[in-house]
């Protein structure tokens, strides 16, 4: 009996744990890949107010939709909501982490863009 009682705290114990690990990984953003895009208005959506949501993270009005590159050029679609409408043309570098999608997005200069990036994404195009 008693030697039951032991294993079961110790079960509740490692499970505790091993929640607590969890979250702090999930919080912390390890695992997260950023990726490159450049503005492009043209896909800009304004969100619709969600009333009665609380939202911590701050009023996100708009929503952007756009290819997007990682450091080897692999692309896809990442969708991301910002407060304001962003400058056209301009380079951002998006942090994205599986289930949590974008964690934030950082504006960028092109000489900051990896190389396999700058391929697929010129500052020529948006003049």
């Amino acid at each position: 009996m008693k030697r039951k009682l032991t294993n079961g705290i110790a079960a509740v114990v490692i499970l505790i744990v091993g929640f607590i690990g969890f979250c702090m990984w999930f919080l912390s953003g390890t695992g997260s890949t950023y990726y490159y895009s450049q503005i492009d208005n043209s896909k800009i959506e304004q969100t619709e107010s969600k009333s009665g949501v609380i939202n911590f993270s701050g009023s996100m009005d708009y929503s952007y939709t756009l290819f997007s590159y990682d450091e080897n050029g692999k692309g896809k679609d990442i969708t991301f909501g910002t407060s304001k409408e962003l400058k056209e043309g301009a380079f951002i570098r998006l942090t994205v982490m599986p289930i949590r999608g974008v964690l934030e997005w950082k504006e960028v200069q092109y000489d900051e863009l990896p190389a396999a990036v700058q391929n697929d994404l010129s500052p020529v195009s948006w003049q």
